[in-house]
């Protein structure tokens, strides 16, 4: 049975990896942030599957910017397999915070590493570094691995920090170490502030007649868009591969924030002309306005394909936050999960 630490165990994509490993019947430690308030709600389910089948999942206190307690942790936990999730991850709260995203989201990484580095004569750890496709920045569509980083935000920067030395360590001191350049996934799962989750959980509200207006920036802004359960599983191959490397995750097809707005509400019989209103405060300093990737060549290496594509994502999210509102039973959005997925690892969408 291997071990599997995750940073990052809270947020969307650490929820979902740690239910698939759980699947394929890993040990799964979690690092978690100490506060006041409880912040496990997408991976409380996953306790009531722990007890009921034996699976192993442990929670671990800890901070990406607290080098000790991070040693401590690896050199206790000797986990076969490292995947590094944590991060300050909203682009727009990057400009706001520079500081704090540079230390959690870049070095944070450095201190990962550097552990590995000094338990690599005697353990064979493999490490994921979660990299971001809005290092490519405005570069040219599609973007591959030939493609220029061009950042364009504090995260980018600090996630591009990370994908150096990510290499720099594997070239240099023979870890294990690959990168997994995902472009935007999402799911019900997806953090309320993130446009995707913005306009799926707006539109529950304004059915239910619990909002009025939906506030918005740019939305001209173009996307590769794909489904996170999808894209966790890409993470465990890349993991299993002979060799470490860099990947590029996606689904080849880019959509508008315009297009995902028509999607959403015309599914649900609105326009959403009707309801959308653009306000300058959620307009970026700086923006990327096309992400594309090409990710032909992981896909021969990986032997992974998206099961999930931009209008079947749309109607899981939407049918997931009417659901949570009591507005609709289990609809289409079920039906497409049970069809695209017969042998579903995760627990709630």
């Amino acid at each position: 049975m291997k071990t599997a630490l995750i940073t990052g165990i809270t947020g969307q994509d650490g929820s979902y990896l740690a239910e698939y490993l759980l699947y394929k019947d890993y040990t799964v430690h979690g690092i978690i942030r100490k506060s006041s308030t409880f912040n496990t709600d997408r991976i409380d389910h996953i306790f009531q599957e722990v007890h009921e089948k034996d699976l192993k999942l442990i929670l671990h206190y800890g901070d990406l910017s607290d080098a000790s307690r991070i040693t401590n942790l690896i050199h206790t936990i000797k986990p076969d397999e490292i995947y590094n999730l944590g991060a300050q991850s909203h682009v727009g709260v990057s400009f706001l915070v520079p500081e704090y995203t540079t230390n959690i989201t870049a070095i944070g990484t450095t201190r990962l590493l550097e552990v590995i580095r000094n338990m690599n004569s005697e353990y064979n750890i493999k490490f994921y570094q979660a990299s971001s496709s809005e290092m490519f920045g405005d570069a040219e569509p599609p973007q591959s691995l030939n493609s220029p980083f061009r950042p364009r935000s504090p995260y980018a920067v600090s996630k591009l920090y990370s994908y150096w030395m990510t290499k720099i360590y594997r070239e240099g001191h023979g870890i294990f170490a690959s990168n997994g350049i995902l472009f935007n996934h999402e799911s019900p799962r997806r953090g309320e502030t993130f446009v995707t989750r913005k306009i799926t959980r707006a539109l529950a509200n304004i059915l239910a007649g619990n909002q009025k207006y939906l506030y918005l920036g740019n939305l001209e802004s173009r996307r590769d868009w794909g489904y996170a359960p999808d894209y966790v599983e890409s993470m465990w191959k890349i993991l299993q591969q002979k060799d470490a490397n860099d990947y590029l995750i996606g689904t080849g097809q880019t959509n508008s924030v315009r297009e995902f707005l028509e999607e959403a509400f015309s599914y649900v019989g609105l326009n959403y002309e009707d309801y959308v209103k653009i306000d300058s405060r959620y307009f970026r300093p700086l923006d990327v306005e096309n992400l594309i990737c090409d990710s032909s060549e992981s896909y021969k290496i990986l032997d992974w394909r998206p099961k999930i594509r931009f209008k079947e994502l749309v109607r899981i999210m939407v049918d997931a936050d009417m659901e949570k509102l009591g507005l609709v039973s289990p609809g289409e959005g079920e039906k497409i999960l049970n069809k695209k997925f017969p042998e579903r690892w995760w627990g709630v969408p």
